[in-house]
This record gives C-alpha cells, sequence and structure tokens, in this order.
C-alpha cells in the first residue's frame, strides 16, 4: 500500500526544476501537465500548491522524480537548450475553462515557435475579434505558461504587452525562440 491509500494515486505530483528563465513549479495530474509557475519561490510555490489543493480537493505531493513529471522536465531542458522547439505533452486543462480554454488551446496549436501573434489577431481566430482584452485576461491566467506559450503573444504596434512571469522572462522567452535579439551582455 502507498501513502496515499490502498491502489490510489495522489491527484497531483509536483517539483520545483531550474530553467534558464529561473526556478519553476511543475505540476501533473494522471491526465497531463496541469501547472507551470515561474519564480518558483516559497511565497509563489505555496500559492501554487494553494491553488492545487483547492481545485483537486487533495494535498499536492512533491514527487520529483514522478513519471507523471519526467516528460515536461526532460522537454522543458531541451526547450532551455535551444534543442527543442514544441512540447508534444498531454495537458490537463482542468484549470481554465470557457473562453480562456478555447484562446489557449489555440494558441498552443497556432503559434509556433520563433513566431508572435498580436492580441486582436488571437482574438479573430478564434472567432471574437472585438476580444482583444478578453485574450489578453487569458494570457494573464494561462496555468501553462511556456509550454502554451502566452509570451507569444504581443501589441500590434509591436510592444511586449504584458506578461504573468514579467516582461523580462517575456524578452528572455522570446530571445530564445530567435524573436528578439540576445542581450549583448
Amino acid at each position: 500500500m502507498n501513502s496515499y491509500g490502498a491502489g490510489a494515486d495522489p491527484a497531483v505530483e509536483w517539483a520545483v526544476v531550474d530553467s534558464g528563465i529561473g526556478p519553476l513549479l511543475l505540476a501533473a495530474t494522471g491526465t497531463g501537465l496541469v501547472s507551470v509557475d515561474f519564480h518558483a519561490r516559497p511565497a509563489v510555490r505555496d500559492a501554487a500548491l494553494d491553488r492545487l489543493r483547492t481545485r483537486f480537493g487533495a494535498e499536492p505531493v512533491q514527487a520529483p522524480g514522478s513519471a507523471r513529471l519526467a516528460g515536461p522536465v526532460r522537454r522543458l531542458a531541451a526547450y532551455f537548450a535551444g534543442e527543442r522547439q514544441d512540447f508534444d505533452l498531454a495537458l490537463d486543462w482542468s484549470l481554465t475553462a470557457g473562453f480562456h480554454r478555447e484562446v489557449l488551446r489555440k494558441l498552443a496549436s497556432g503559434v509556433p515557435y520563433g513566431t508572435v501573434v498580436g492580441y486582436g489577431e488571437l482574438a479573430a481566430r478564434v472567432g471574437r475579434p472585438e476580444a482583444a482584452q478578453a485574450v489578453g485576461a487569458a494570457m494573464g491566467a494561462n496555468p501553462l505558461p511556456v509550454v502554451v506559450p502566452c509570451h507569444r503573444v504581443v501589441e500590434s504596434d509591436g510592444g511586449l504587452g504584458g506578461f504573468g512571469g514579467g516582461l523580462e522572462t517575456k524578452r528572455q522567452l522570446l530571445a530564445l525562440e530567435g524573436v528578439l535579439p540576445q542581450p549583448l551582455f
């Protein structure tokens, strides 16, 4: 018998991993990767775990060697090393719903590595051209950043727009993908 009860698996397993943009908290369910959180220091980690605990009604289990997390950890490491341009992962979309989910799925499937899209253009792609601000809200609520690449959504005038991980993190991700120049030092 494991510590989760007879034959039971934990609802959510998580680990903090290093990345090219700082520590990331990755969480996965039996369905797939459910959450990626930037800057996973104690306060951020605790807030992320509280959100997962509330949503799934169970204590998330720290499991750095988890089979559920092995694929995401490997693929993210390859991405940050410049060796991978897509993630090809099972995703658990349960932390998002409605319009936000629709926008995020369109982003994940329709805005490839090394490209960007405007908020308004992404709104038009989901059939709601008037909803650019709502697209911005969906990007801000993205539970799977980097893997669902909200960093690729920019302002129509060429500005970076906002980013939950901070604008410097957005710049780093876009530089990694060749959209922006790498800093000189």
